[in-house]
């Protein structure tokens, strides 16, 4: 049998099954195949299939919405680095729990990241590690001030809208958050909540009876607060899948000037358009930060040339992304001798410091 590539586009089918997923991440196979059409054993097995490969994961997301739209204080940063050092300097970042996500662009000499932070803070990475790094020629950061789209709201359009609504849980009632001091990204945790979360961090879909195992906690339990982080919308899932897999090979990063009385509705247009993954309103002289992803270059130049047109968009600067370095929460590995499992980040040896 001939080896599949790495990144041959998924059957129909599957990317229908990876779209399911973004709708609810906890999916159980038998509601899957109810609103698909399918048997609870086909979803079964494709499920078993595309995560045992690494295809496709679900892990819980490493930026939350924050409350309200408001600030979310994490840092786009723009790095530029000496030719021959690139890979250096993306494994010193990837090596940091603070950065969840890094892309190399095909310029070849530029890394995009986000870094996440307290709002108004001096991060030393930005204010005095990166600056004092001979491969590093250039450094731009911008604050996120308001979210319009995060990745894990981003939908493969392969379903029809009523397979979406049927798939989707329901948004949280009125009241139903959990009351207290919001962190910056909006989620409140108690320690038996923290502890649910970061078992499922890069797992979604552990069972109730793994997480117990994990945890310590009974069964009874970890069902019970399961059920209360969904019903008030704070088990945010997200899907890692390579986009080459579902057809989209081109991933582009769109750094926008907005006049200020245009900015809410060219951000709400970007956050509703199929291809964008990512809006922020942002500081910094592009006001506007988005990310979509694109079958091809036609479809590319369309989306610039069309869709971008009426918003009061003054300049687009735009960058193709020629590999995603880091999707978190890395996969867990199993350790030797059987033992457990273990996140694949922490075999790194580079320090948080580890930048020069």
């Amino acid at each position: 049998m001939a080896r599949v590539s790495a990144d041959s586009v998924l059957s129909l089918m599957d990317q229908r099954l990876v779209a399911a997923l973004q709708c609810e991440g906890r999916l159980t196979a038998e509601r899957a195949a109810s609103v698909l059409g399918l048997s609870p054993a086909t979803v079964r097995r494709r499920l078993h299939a595309l995560g045992a490969d690494g295809t496709v994961r679900v892990v819980i997301s490493p930026v939350a919405r924050p409350r309200n739209g408001g600030s979310a204080g994490a840092l786009f940063l723009r790095i530029r680095v000496l030719r021959g050092k690139l890979d250096t300097i993306v494994a010193a970042l990837a090596a940091r729990e603070d950065i969840p996500f890094i892309d190399v662009t095909t310029s070849g000499d530029e890394i995009f990241a986000v870094a996440r932070t307290e709002p108004g803070s001096r991060d030393p990475l930005v204010f005095r590690q990166l600056p004092s790094t001979q491969a590093v020629t250039s450094l731009e950061s911008a604050t996120i001030l308001h979210v319009f789209r995060l990745t894990s709201e981003w939908r493969h359009q392969v379903l029809t809208a009523p397979e979406r609504a049927a798939l989707t849980p329901a948004e949280p009632a009125p009241g139903a958050t959990a009351s207290g001091s919001p962190g910056p990204y909006g989620v409140d945790t108690d320690a038996l909540e923290q502890s649910l979360i970061d078992a499922l961090t890069p797992d979604a879909r552990l069972t109730a009876a793994a997480l117990a195992a994990h945890t310590g906690h009974p069964e009874s339990t970890v069902r019970r607060r399961l059920s209360q982080l969904t019903a008030q919308g704070r088990l945010i899932t997200q899907v890692l899948v390579d986009p080459r897999r579902l057809g989209l090979p081109i991933e582009a990063k769109l750094l926008l000037h907005v006049a200020p009385d245009h900015l809410a509705a060219a951000g709400q247009a970007l956050a509703d358009h199929p291809s964008v993954h990512g809006a922020f309103a942002t500081s910094g002289p592009s006001n506007l930060h988005a990310a979509a992803y694109f079958p091809d270059l036609t479809a590319l130049y369309g989306f610039l040339s069309r869709d971008l047109a009426g918003l009061g968009i003054t300049h687009v600067e735009t960058a193709i992304v020629s590999r995603a370095a880091k999707r978190t929460p890395a996969p867990v590995q199993p350790v030797p001798g059987g033992q457990g499992r273990v996140n694949a980040s922490s075999k790194s040896h580079i320090s948080r410091a580890n930048i020069t």
